[in-house]
C-alpha cells in the first residue's frame, strides 16, 4: 500500500469451505505495545468496521443471482450498445464494448450496463432477498466487537437495483464481501466467518444460497476474468486464480470523486477446486509509471493478490497445477484490458 502511495489498505485470507479467517490485516497498523503512540485512525479495523461501496466485485453476486433465479441463461444477451439514461442518472461502461453482450461477456468485460439490465430482469425484490441471504444487509456475525452495519438505500427502486448490480448504492465491509464470494465459489454454501479454528468433524454454520451448478459457472466466469479479462496480473504459475476486480469511485458531497478510487480484487485458488480466498482492497492508490497511469483494481490489487498467493499456497499445502503438455503462456494483454470501473 505504501508503494501505491495509498491512504490505507486491507487484506483477508479465508478458507472458503469452513469460513476460517487465516489472515486479516488493516493498514496503517499500530503497535499493540504502545497503542497511544499511533493516531487513532491506525486502530480502525478496515476489514470489519469499514464499510465501502465495492464496485465491480458485486457483479459476482449479481451474476449468480441472475443465473440461479432461472430468469437469465448464460447465453442470454443484453443491450450494452449505449449508456442507460434514467432521469438525471447515466449508467455507462468505463471501457465499453458498445454492443449486445451475453452473460459471460458482461462479466468478462465488467459491463455496468449489462449488469444493470440483468438486475432489472431479476427484479428489486429478488435482488434484495438474495443480498440478505448473503448477510450483506445486516451487521455480520463475527467474534470481533468492531463490526459495522452496512449502508443500504432507504428506497430500493429501479435505479437502486441497477447501481447495486455493479457495486454502488450499498456499502459493506471487506469481511462481508469475502464471506459472500466464498459462498459463490465453494459450491453455493454460505458459511459464517470466524477467527477461531473449527472443530474437525463438527457441523458447520452454513446455508445454501445458490446451486452447485450456478457456483461452478461463477467460478468459470471468475477464471475467465483472470485468463482473458481485466485481472491477468492476478494469476500465479501453478496456482490458477479465479477472481473479480473492483474499482469504485469514492462518494463525496454532491456525487463521486472520479480520481479517488477504491481498488480491489477478490480471488480464490486453485480455480478448478477453490480452497482459499484472498481479498485485497486499496484506498486511493496513486497511478505510477509502472501501472502506465492507471490505479484500478487490475493494476493494483490484482498483482498484490498474485504475490500473496505465490507466497502462501506452498505454506498451505496446496498442490501446484502443472500446465498441459504443449500449453503455451498467455499472450500479454493490451493495456486497455486492465482498465475497469
Amino acid at each position: 500500500w505504501r508503494a501505491a502511495s495509498s491512504v490505507s489498505a486491507a487484506g483477508i485470507v479465508m478458507d472458503v469451505h469452513t469460513g476460517e479467517m487465516l489472515a486479516m490485516t488493516s493498514l496503517p497498523d499500530f503497535d499493540p505495545n504502545a497503542i497511544g503512540a499511533d493516531p487513532a485512525d491506525n486502530r480502525f479495523n478496515r476489514v470489519t468496521l469499514g464499510v465501502y461501496e465495492m464496485g465491480s466485485t458485486f457483479k459476482a453476486f449479481n451474476t449468480a443471482l441472475a443465473l440461479d433465479s432461472g430468469l437469465v441463461d448464460i447465453d442470454d444477451r443484453f443491450d450494452a450498445s449505449k449508456p442507460i439514461q434514467f432521469g438525471r442518472f447515466t449508467i455507462g461502461d468505463f471501457h465499453g464494448e458498445n454492443r449486445w453482450l451475453n452473460v459471460s461477456e458482461i462479466f468478462k468485460y465488467s459491463s455496468n450496463i449489462g449488469s444493470a439490465r440483468m438486475a432489472l430482469a431479476v427484479g428489486s425484490a429478488r435482488q434484495r432477498a438474495f443480498l440478505a441471504s448473503l448477510g450483506l444487509l445486516e451487521r455480520p456475525a463475527f467474534e470481533l466487537p468492531e463490526r459495522s452495519l452496512p449502508l443500504v438505500p432507504r428506497q430500493w427502486g429501479e435505479i437502486e437495483t441497477m447501481t447495486i448490480a455493479y457495486g454502488h448504492g450499498v456499502a459493506v465491509s471487506p469481511l462481508q464481501i469475502a464471506a459472500g464470494v466464498a459462498a459463490m465459489t465453494n459450491g453455493g454454501l454460505f458459511v459464517t466467518p470466524t477467527v477461531l479454528r473449527r472443530t474437525p468433524g463438527a457441523p458447520l454454520p452454513e446455508r445454501r444460497v445458490i446451486s452447485p451448478e450456478t457456483s461452478r459457472i461463477v467460478r468459470d466466469l471468475m477464471r475467465l476474468v483472470v485468463t482473458e479479462g481485466r485481472a491477468r496480473k492476478a494469476d500465479v504459475p501453478g496456482y490458477p486464480v479465479a477472481g473479480k476486480t473492483g474499482t469504485a469511485e469514492k462518494p463525496r458531497a454532491g456525487g463521486y470523486a472520479h480520481k479517488a478510487l477504491l481498488s480491489s480484487f477478490v480471488g480464490v485458488f486453485p480455480a478448478d477446486a477453490p480452497e482459499y480466498l484472498v481479498f485485497v482492497i486499496i484506498d486511493e492508490p496513486k497511478p505510477t509509471a509502472e501501472t502506465f497511469g492507471y490505479a484500478t483494481g487490475g493494476w493494483t490489487a490484482a498483482p498484490t493478490t498474485s504475490r500473496i498467493v505465490a507466497r502462501i499456497a506452498p505454506m498451505l499445502g496446496v498442490e501446484p497445477r502443472m500446465p498441459a503438455p504443449g500449453a503455451g503462456a498467455l499472450p500479454p494483454p493490451p493495456l486497455a484490458a486492465f482498465e475497469e470501473h
